[in-house]
């Protein structure tokens, strides 16, 4: 076994990768001649030094400027790394995305993000100034026809509640992220296929080490990852035992599977060895899924959802079945309407705070059906009026009225992951992924290294409402601001609160005139909590970000969140990348409480 010491900077054969480097990049300028080699032996000093950077949670938002190509993650800064050398080595805005989101799912033990997860994808094309989404999220499976009995759930009443309460192969969903990688890099990718999975099969082949949070996510989850031989045996160590801090975990068998969707394309996965394999370990737990379902697959691509938002701003975002694009402008709709816009900063006003907690209970409505939502709002709630600010004016004096669920508590008396990216052209790649459950989930399927969660554990009902074996709706905001009809910010969000932080960030640009970097460190408030016997709401924030006297004077229910607990506690990450369209300058922004960064050249 390897100690995380051994990830120190090697100067002498970093010096080494960089004459090779060199003698590449000259090579792909001769007539006829591309090279590439994204392996991180070409980049050793910075692989090293980025390495060692996963064990450190940051502070405050990671920065970086440039003029020739950016690259910011929500988690895992050696994966900006990985994407920034995408675009030394000639390639394009997909290519770095695409490499830093594979190299992601590797530097986190396929726990909060998987290869049989989902994605969403907005990409603006400098070329033609189009902007294009595609939608490779969650099918439900074709046999599932009682999808209410699905087993499972999330129990907030209880400690260990959230992590899951049943296990069963039902809960399994076919997820389009690697048949998305595919499509996208088959549109505009630049790079050779192969190349942008060698960082990701290099951290799988030589491991990383386990940081303190990591060995947590092992500690929670070590009885369920013990449950399956395979997972056993890809998760735990040879005595039973869970990865502690700073040991050094590999992935032999992931590595394999990754070269042979490198060498053979994403058919491996969805028609090939590894879907029949995924199918019979689903249904050897009691699942339904076919490779039949995995055969059928195909990724969504479709016109933007566009939307006004104010003062020379437009966002393009996913469409449906995606339902994140139309929360988020009914968000900023909303904050027009309650008259959030004039209130002062919601750090600083206790009634901005208030309006804004209030704005965006809107992330409730998703989970109701839509005919009960018209039938209450007296109104259609159909896609096409949820956009208009006609809308969000009834909606707004609705919720003022009292809104029937997620209520706020009255004060007492006492991942997903994300990538953006920026190449020299202008073109912007905004992507968001997940495995949409918590830790691997409680099933902790694994398949030839590759996790399957248990995304239906919870989603029962939406499920319910859609046709067998068709998208499910995924809460996914990503998406490109323009200003005056002018690309200026990819953006992308994760985590439980994304909805939250979305709406937090973009308003702290727009209306606050805030640098990325800026809108990210600006304290946030989480996705509330709810209690599961009377659905009242308490807010959550970080420990120390806000005024006390902002956070009474809402009068609502508050909890304070010690940063280091705040991904299970309702945190939103949100990252962005903005660009000058008058000059070029690039300014990159990661999250700002965990092994994030943003890089630039």
């Amino acid at each position: 076994m390897r100690h995380a010491s051994e990830f120190l900077p090697r100067p002498r054969l970093a010096r080494l990768a960089v004459l090779a480097s060199v003698v590449l990049l000259a090579c792909s300028e001769m007539p006829g001649v591309r090279a590439a080699d994204l392996s991180p032996d070409t980049w050793a000093e910075d692989y090293d030094s980025f390495m060692a950077a996963q064990l450190v949670d940051r502070t405050e938002a990671g920065v970086a400027t440039g003029r020739n190509g950016a690259v910011t993650v929500a988690y895992n800064g050696l994966a900006a790394r990985a994407g920034l050398e995408a675009l030394r080595q000639g390639g394009g805005a997909i290519d770095a995305a695409l490499t830093a989101a594979l190299t992601q799912v590797t530097l986190t033990a396929g726990a909060p993000i998987s290869y049989f997860g989902i994605m969403s994808l907005v990409y603006y094309d400098a070329e033609t100034d189009e902007v294009h989404t595609m939608n490779a999220e969650w099918n439900t499976v074709l046999g599932e026809d009682d999808p209410l009995s699905i087993p499972g759930g999330i129990d907030l009443s209880t400690p260990g509640g959230m992590y899951g309460t049943e296990v069963g192969g039902r809960t399994a969903l076919v997820g389009g992220f690697m048949k998305g990688v595919g499509a996208a890099h088959d549109r505009f990718g630049r790079l050779p296929w192969g190349e942008i999975f060698k960082p990701a099969i290099h951290v799988a082949e030589h491991g990383f080490p386990v940081s303190k949070k990591m060995a947590g996510y092992w500690s929670i989850r070590a009885p369920d990852l013990a449950r399956l031989p395979e997972t056993r045996a890809t998760f735990l160590k040879e005595d039973g035992s869970a990865y502690a801090e700073n040991d050094v975990f590999a992935q032999p068998a992931l590595a394999a599977t990754l070269q042979a969707v490198a060498e053979q394309g994403t058919d491996y996965m969805y028609r090939g060895p590894w879907a029949e394999r995924a199918a019979a370990a689903v249904q050897a737990d009691g699942g339904r899924m076919t490779v039949e379902d995995l055969a059928a697959y195909e990724v969504l691509w479709d016109e933007p959802l566009v939307a006004d938002l104010g003062g020379g701003y437009t966002v393009y975002t996913n469409p449906p079945p995606n339902a994140g694009g139309v929360a988020l402008i009914e968000a900023q709709r909303l904050a027009e309407a309650a008259g959030l816009l004039g209130e002062g900063h919601w750090t600083e006003s206790p009634d901005g705070l208030r309006s804004a907690l209030d704005v965006t209970r809107n992330y409730i409505l998703d989970f109701l059906p839509p005919e009960t939502m018209s039938a209450l709002l007296g109104s259609d709630f159909t896609t096409e009026t949820r956009l208009s600010p006609e809308h969000a004016e009834a909606l707004w004096a609705f919720m003022e009225d009292g809104m029937p669920i997620g209520a706020w508590a009255p004060a007492s008396s006492g991942h997903s992951d994300d990538v953006v990216a920026i190449d020299a052209d202008g073109n912007i790649a905004a992507i968001t992924h997940s495995i949409n459950a918590v830790l691997w989930g409680k099933t902790a399927i694994v398949v030839d290294g590759i996790t399957i969660g248990d995304p239906a554990s919870f989603q029962q009902q939406q499920i319910a409402r859609i046709e067998p074996g068709s998208r499910l709706p995924a809460p996914t905001e990503t998406g490109i601001l323009f200003h005056d009809g002018r690309p200026v910010l990819g953006f992308a969000s994760m985590g439980s609160g994304l909805h939250h932080r979305t709406f937090q960030g973009l308003l702290n640009v727009m209306q606050h005139g805030m640098t990325v970097d800026e809108a990210i460190n600006t304290p946030d408030f989480f996705m509330p909590n709810a209690d599961p016997v009377t659905g009242q709401l308490t807010f959550r924030v970080p420990a120390g970000g806000f005024p006390r006297e902002v956070l009474d004077g809402t009068g609502y229910a508050y909890e304070e969140i010690d940063p280091a607990e705040a991904r299970l506690a309702g945190e939103g990450l949100w990252v962005a990348v903005s660009r000058d369209p008058d000059t070029g300058e690039l300014r990159a922004a990661s999250h700002n409480r965990n092994n994030s960064a943003a890089v630039a050249w």
